[in-house]
């Protein structure tokens, strides 16, 4: 049986971390920054963990090696 690829676009936003959890980048912080309070540009700026549910399916189908 061949190897399975690697989801290439789900490699660049997820990496897994070394208890198996699955670590992103928060959203809403590109542009139109200014109504944006500092506290809330601050906690977007940290790494968020995926919920359990949703990081078995990415770990399962798009990081299958990971």
């Amino acid at each position: 049986m061949p190897k399975m690829k690697t989801k290439r676009a789900a490699a660049k936003r997820f990496s897994l971390t070394a208890n198996g959890k699955v670590k992103h980048k928060k959203m809403n912080l590109r542009h139109i920054l200014t109504k944006r309070s500092p506290k809330r540009k601050m906690h977007l700026r940290h790494a968020g963990i995926l919920s359990e549910d949703s990081a078995a399916t990415v770990r399962k189908q798009l990081l299958p090696y990971g």
